[in-house]
């Protein structure tokens, strides 16, 4: 019996994933205007910006939303 597919739209995307593909789009300078987090504003890398999201629910949730909105609003 097959399982039903999942409606969560990160079903299966790895946060490095995420974040690697909206610096890929965005750059480091536009995601420090949406989210202010100084692993974002200052001496950016995806390493360290991994273990800040991963500690603090706030910021992992608007960068998720970040990358569903995004993904959602392209055609």
């Amino acid at each position: 019996m097959e399982q039903p597919k999942s409606r969560d739209p990160l079903h299966g995307i790895t946060l490095e994933r995420l974040l690697t593909e909206l610096v890929e789009e965005f750059g480091w300078r536009e995601l420090g205007d949406r989210v202010p987090v100084r692993c974002f504003l200052f001496d950016p890398t995806i390493k360290s910006s991994l273990v800040f999201l991963r500690k603090t629910p706030w910021a992992r949730t608007r960068v998720e939303e970040i990358y569903v909105n995004w993904k959602r609003a392209r055609p």
